[in-house]
């Protein structure tokens, strides 16, 4: 139960249409290279399992409240608390792409049926019911993707060796996304509390399996829904790929892609809204009752709503807000080193700061040493992680001396 929820909560709506659209662009490079940020299970299901048994902690926020104090750990909620904002209107957003045109009324008006349906029963059932639906929904997820994929194989020329040939392996078509997501892992899941939150519910050695086995079943459930978009470029199609094979195929696969879309957006946001009562109520403890959690999520659907009606861009929900977190990755990496306080504000203001530079494109040339799309991107992270990694060591060495 704990792998199926972890690969579903994280195979959501947005997430599919970016793989989608990235093998449209890149061919299947482009699906591997969005599937790299699915190392991000392997990765925390490990530490957290050294954090849990080596360390004695029982949360994070346990962890950055021993480690740093409590200041640390208000600064470490604000940056989940945007993380899970960003959940809200990056999914709903694909939701209403499915039935009008942006900025039309059935756009906006699916999004909002739909967010406030999600909102009805995870107030009834919060984490729990957010579980039990994640395996149910894991496994409409898997049977959907099998249809599509036997449809495009089955009655179509495409074949598996198309697909495998379809990218090219150069920085120009995918690679820097593909670099630059395999090193946001090593920061970007602890930042999202629907993946450690799930992380803290069974016992360490159960948790590091299911995170370990997620790893491989996420990532490889990425690539294969990347597919359609290598599909749709061998077909020359453009737009939303998803959206044009469905119906490129008829109503019937337009359907099952709508559905697959409704209930892994559903998986993720009934999560979201769980993990953001969660932080809230028992976290930050601003108010540690049921009613109060429930009021959290009524305020996240409202906040996380506003952005569909400033034209935000899906994809970036993901790479900037990995940027933003990249000063996690000496934290958790050298958790059990004795740095000082000081090396925690140092090491996440200057990922905060790296953040800035790609969101204002302030970044400059001679810092891009490859060339094609997400190079800024790519690069923009490599020095970060490295400054961040001098400015948290520097105060430890100068405290160990």
């Amino acid at each position: 139960m704990l792998t199926g929820s972890l690969i579903i909560s994280w195979i959501f709506a947005k997430s599919i249409t970016n793989a989608a659209n990235l093998g449209l662009e890149f061919g299947i490079v482009g699906g591997v290279a969005y599937a790299g940020y699915y190392l991000s299970f392997a990765i925390a299901g490990i530490l957290i399992y050294n954090i849990r048994t080596r360390g004695g902690y029982e949360s994070l926020h346990n962890f950055f409240t021993s480690r740093f104090g409590k200041n640390a750990m208000r600064i470490f909620s604000i940056l989940i608390a945007i993380r899970l904002f960003n959940e809200v209107w990056s999914n709903t957003m694909v939701i209403g792409s499915y039935f009008g045109d942006l900025g039309s009324t059935p756009y906006y008006a699916s999004i909002i049926v739909f967010t406030l349906l999600t909102l009805a029963y995870s107030l009834k059932g919060g984490l729990s019911s957010s579980i039990f639906t994640d395996v149910i929904q894991m496994g409409l997820f898997s049977i959907l993707l099998f249809v599509i994929l036997s449809s495009i194989y089955s009655s179509t020329n495409f074949s598996v060796s198309d697909t495998v040939t379809s990218g090219v392996w150069s920085f120009d078509m995918g690679l820097n996304l593909l670099f630059a997501a395999l090193l946001q892992s090593f920061s970007y899941p602890f930042h999202d509390p629907v993946l450690t939150d799930r992380a803290f519910l069974s016992s360490p050695k159960v948790t590091l399996r299911s995170f370990l086995l997620a790893s491989v079943l996420g990532g490889a459930c990425i690539m294969l829904f990347s597919v359609i978009g290598v599909y749709a470029k061998a077909m020359g199609m453009q737009g939303q790929a998803a959206v044009e094979v469905g119906k490129a195929f008829g109503t019937a696969i337009l359907l099952i892609i709508n559905f697959i879309m409704i209930t892994s957006a559903a998986s993720t946001l009934d999560s979201t809204f769980s993990s953001f009562s969660k932080l809230a109520a028992i976290d930050l403890k601003l108010g540690e009752s049921i009613s109060f959690g429930r009021i959290a999520m009524g305020v996240l659907v409202v906040l996380g709503t506003i952005p569909i009606f400033l034209d935000a861009e899906i994809l970036s929900a993901t790479t900037i807000s990995g940027t933003m977190v990249i000063g996690l990755t000496p934290i958790f990496f050298f958790w059990k080193l004795p740095a000082p306080k000081i090396s925690f504000y140092l090491s996440i203001f200057c990922g905060i700061a790296f953040g800035f530079l790609l969101i204002f494109d302030l970044i400059p040339g001679s810092w891009i040493l490859t060339t094609g799309p997400y190079a800024d991107l790519l690069w923009v992270n490599i020095w970060g992680v490295l400054s961040c990694l001098i400015v948290y060591m520097i105060p430890a060495w100068i405290k160990l001396w």
